[in-house]
């Protein structure tokens, strides 16, 4: 059975549905992403892959990303969520099963690369998924939704991963993950279409990325990723390595205790994008409404990681102040996914999205690297715990950086005029051809 564009309003049921299919495709995105982090950090992974180059690794990762955020968006606007959805999921998931098959750091650093190029289109899908179905009030409500897939993605890698690693071992841990992306592919080649109510505006002729990447609004929300979004990757990347090296925890306690964190952040998806949607209702101009819940956000970020080297004395501290960072980290995410959709014109919001991803991939691949090098250089001297309280009190400031940015240096979040009047002439010199 399968379903083509049929007149569906954009508040039909149906958009719970759709949206269910982007939580679950982010689910599968961090447990691929994630599955390598927690089987490197104990056991015989752990003994070839050391600090400095699982830092590397994650370079890799990390400029892929940012090379695929370059056209992956826009990709996306010319094809729909549909097709480009699909396309990013199966490379993703062929990429994460040649992991099996890597045997040297430079062979994993490959399977990272084109990890990296395939799941940067999730988001931008995600966002044309939720600009399809969704009127603008419920947007940020809708992207939390589909973003708490990240953190509960997160939640089930520690036990799952450890379970199968242990019993399986890791090649056939990563086979055993790529047959569930190739099942959801088959179940949303099924299932997706776009309502006919978006049909038009979706269809419109995109925005050139250099266009986009010149307005403030782009530049400046890439500028502030460079610096927010590590904070992420420094909670699912290291909390592993961070649990064996400080506390000297082994891969079975870890996949028992380190979901803690992610149950943390997975609330701020829906609370991040509750609170935006509540505030709205109560009178709050949406523009104002967006700012504000990206300042509160940014400010727990900043003081769960300022606040780690003093307060992480017992894992389960350690575990909390991790949570309540990812918890702010996700409340962001929720509101800023919007943000593309309330500046640019709609059929180029994946576009918009993915430029200024294109920070993720640059903050990814120069904090990586600098947390494993600083974690190598540092632990040999001082030892472990002082290393990452190294690495607490950089994050911490990166959110503030990163939140500053957003909330001053980026502008209104309105219509750009300019951008909807080339759009409109754009589309009606298409027309007329």
């Amino acid at each position: 059975m399968k379903f083509r564009s049929n007149i569906v309003p954009q508040n039909s049921g149906w958009r719970w549905t759709m949206v269910s299919l982007a939580f679950l495709a982010t689910v599968l995105n961090y447990v691929h992403r994630l599955a390598f982090n927690y089987l490197s950090a104990d056991g015989a992974l752990r003994k070839l892959i050391p600090d400095d180059v699982f830092g590397y690794l994650g370079t890799a990762f990390f400029i892929a990303y940012m090379i695929s955020n370059v056209f992956s968006g826009y990709l996306i606007d010319r094809l729909g969520a549909r097709l480009g959805y699909m396309l990013c999921m199966a490379f993703w998931t062929t990429a994460g099963l040649v992991h099996a098959f890597a045997r040297t750091p430079w062979q994993f650093g490959l399977c990272r690369f084109f990890l990296g190029i395939g799941e940067a289109g999730n988001w931008p899908a995600g966002l044309k998924l939720t600009s399809e179905w969704f009127p603008p009030h419920e947007r940020s409500t809708a992207s939390g939704i589909f973003n708490s897939g990240s953190a509960l993605g997160a939640i089930i890698v520690p036990p799952l991963v450890a379970f199968m690693g242990i019993r399986y071992g890791w090649q056939s841990t990563f086979v055993i993950l790529a047959i569930f992306g190739y099942i959801w592919l088959i179940v949303f080649r099924l299932i997706y279409f776009t309502p006919k109510s978006a049909t038009p505006e979706v269809r419109e002729k995109s925005i050139p990325p250099l266009k986009l990447l010149k307005t403030r609004f782009v530049s400046t929300f890439l500028l502030a990723k460079v610096f927010i979004e590590p904070v992420w990757y420094f909670v699912t990347f290291w909390l592993g390595r961070y649990l064996v090296d400080v506390f000297h925890w082994d891969l079975k306690k870890i996949g028992f205790y380190a979901i803690l964190p992610f149950l943390i952040a997975d609330a701020g998806n829906i609370v991040g994008g509750y609170f935006t949607q509540h505030i709205i209702r109560r009178g709050t101009p949406i523009p104002k409404a967006r700012k504000i819940a990206v300042g509160l956000s940014g400010g727990i970020m900043a003081v769960a990681l300022l606040s780690g080297p003093f307060f992480a004395s017992s894992p389960i501290a350690a575990l909390v102040l991790f949570g309540l960072a990812g918890f702010g980290y996700t409340s962001y995410t929720a509101n800023c996914l919007a943000f593309p959709s309330d500046v640019v014109p709609k059929s180029s919001a994946a576009s918009a999205w993915g430029l200024a991803c294109i920070g993720n991939g640059l903050g990814g691949a120069i904090f990586q690297s600098l947390s494993g090098v600083t974690l190598k250089s540092v632990s040999v001297t001082h030892g472990y715990a002082t290393a990452y309280n190294a690495l607490f009190f950089g994050f911490g400031a990166c959110a503030v950086i990163g939140t500053l940015i957003l909330l001053f240096g980026m502008g209104p979040l309105v219509k750009d005029e300019k951008l909807q009047q080339y759009a409109q002439q754009a589309n009606g010199n298409l027309a007329g051809a």
